[in-house]
């Protein structure tokens, strides 16, 4: 005690810790595991818990009610279940999975729940919000008319998105479809967008080269990466698309503009099968549980344009499918078409053939339209589409053989520029002004004596160009998205130019061959 009474440091310390002690009667849940096995556990005395209440487990592990039985709970865990026990207690915590949001989340790879995953400190975050919001009432959403550039002409053309729009990216593996969203978030470092990628179900290197891609071309500074790779557990694959959202709202709800990218929602859609079978949900078609589609819909159903009473921002959705030798009948791909509000459709052929981006304009469709498009790409390409879908139809049948008339040769060779210049590298979007001043080439006529392996060289170097001799044009159509006569005779004019130098340059090693019979 003497020692003691010479540390009266150690005494007032100790005397407000106690002070900070609350007394008073505390109700607290308290279960017990049954079984845990396969990231799912099976609790029981729990019986006031709600669904998709959050868990408490030893050692600080987590998890989240996903099934309410009479007598017990199925919980799906969110950190690994090793060194939990039947017999072990689990407690009930009154709240809902929640995610940190905030402006330091901006540049960083976190996983579902927030925490770091590239190495650097755990981001501060003033707030945290559910993972589960209500989407916005009808009353509070704007119409869409904002494009999003996505970089891709094909896209911007022919399909163009809007913010606040919800456009499905759907096609085989490996033709793609990833490498259109990664361009469109790289687009966004010319735009005021923040963006969101989350990663669901992938692998490691898959992740790091997405990461890497973003990191190197993008604007980092304005992205954000959720990721819940394979490895993960299932629990935080299903909660990854929700808490990407919930992040991106943050922004929305404060008057900016956001694009949240799912890739994908074929693995989710098959973790949430996972975690239905496991907690002996009743199957349904293709063993799906019946509840799938609502849970996509729901996710989706919160992308919107924000009315100007709520400030007006904007959350965008591209979400990505996988599905198997080109069957979009099969059950997930056709809930989410019926979900989203259009759907840009990968063609193995055409990607295997060199059209890349390998977009099949025959199935692909965006429902908000035109209302969206810039008006000086929507002046340039009015029936660039017909033009286009007339042309592959031409080309089928005149493979077969057949000598057509001179209009049918006019419409091939037109065709066949148009092709030309869809066709890009990936990962180098194009400017507006860059896919306006292509798209007036092609439809004036001043492409149609150019070798379609020389269309790819009026693209090198066309926006230094550009920017040099027709400043006010660039600015013009970047603000505002307008061209006025004089600007149109002006882009023509340059592009007849270079459609000079380039007819006297090497052709492209790139040539697509067409016309040459059946493949």
């Amino acid at each position: 005690m003497a020692d003691r009474a010479q540390t009266p440091g150690w005494m007032q310390t100790a005397s407000k810790r106690i002070d900070a002690v609350r007394l008073g009667p505390r109700a607290e849940q308290i279960g017990t595991v049954e079984s845990i096995a396969d990231g799912i556990a099976f609790v029981s005395g729990l019986p006031l818990v709600g669904l998709g209440e959050r868990l408490l487990f030893p050692g600080d592990r987590i998890g989240f009610a996903q099934v309410l039985e009479e007598h017990r709970i199925g919980c799906v865990m969110l950190d690994e279940g090793t060194g939990i026990q039947a017999g072990d207690h689990v407690q009930a915590s009154g709240d809902v999975i929640r995610v940190p949001v905030g402006d330091s989340l901006l540049g960083r790879v976190v996983d579902p729940l927030g925490r770091p995953l590239d190495g650097l400190e755990t981001p501060v975050c003033g707030s945290e919000e559910p993972i589960e919001r209500a989407a916005p009432a009808i009353i509070d959403r704007e119409l869409v008319t904002q494009p999003v550039q996505s970089g891709s002409l094909v896209i911007d053309a022919l399909f163009p998105l809007g913010r606040g729009q919800r456009e499905l990216i759907i096609g085989d593996r490996a033709i793609g479809k990833t490498t259109i969203a990664l361009d469109t978030v790289i687009n966004q470092k010319h735009s005021d967008m923040i963006c969101v990628y989350v990663a669901v179900g992938q692998k490691a290197s898959s992740v790091r080269r997405a990461v890497d891609t973003i990191w190197r071309l993008g604007e980092p500074r304005r992205c954000i990466v959720v990721v819940a790779q394979a490895a993960s557990a299932p629990g935080m694959q299903w909660i990854a698309p929700f808490a990407g959202f919930t992040m991106a709202e943050y922004f929305r709800d404060r008057g900016l503009h956001a694009l949240v990218v799912i890739d994908d929602l074929s693995k989710h859609a098959a973790t949430h099968r996972e975690i239905a079978l496991l907690t002996r949900q009743s199957p349904g078609r293709e063993a799906y549980p019946g509840d799938i589609f609502h849970v996509h819909a729901r996710l989706l159903e919160r992308a919107a344009k924000l009315s100007a009473q709520l400030g007006g921002g904007s959350l965008t959705a591209l979400p990505i499918a996988e599905i198997d030798a080109g069957n979009l009948s099969a059950y997930i791909p056709t809930n989410l078409i019926s979900i989203t509000d259009g759907q840009i459709v990968l063609d193995a052929r055409l990607f295997h053939e060199g059209v890349k981006p390998a977009v099949d304009v025959g199935t692909s469709v965006s429902r908000v339209g035109g209302k969206t498009q810039a008006a000086a790409l929507r002046d340039a390409a009015k029936t660039l589409r017909l033009d286009y879908a007339q042309f592959l139809e031409l080309e089928m049948f005149t493979r077969f053989g057949g000598l057509p008339d001179a209009r049918v040769r006019q419409q091939l060779r037109r065709g066949e520029r148009i092709r030309a210049i869809v066709v890009q590298s990936q990962h180098a979007p194009l400017t507006l002004v860059e896919e306006v001043a292509l798209v007036l080439a092609v439809q004036s006529g001043a492409l149609d004596d150019v070798d379609p392996g020389r269309v790819a060289a009026l693209r090198e170097g066309l926006a230094a160009q550009l920017q040099l001799e027709l400043p006010l044009v660039v600015q013009a159509v970047a603000n505002g998205g307008t061209l006025d006569a004089a600007g149109t005779r002006d882009l023509l004019a340059l592009m007849t130019r270079r459609v000079g130098r380039a007819q006297v340059g090497p052709a492209s090693s790139k040539v697509i061959e067409t016309g040459k019979g059946p493949r």
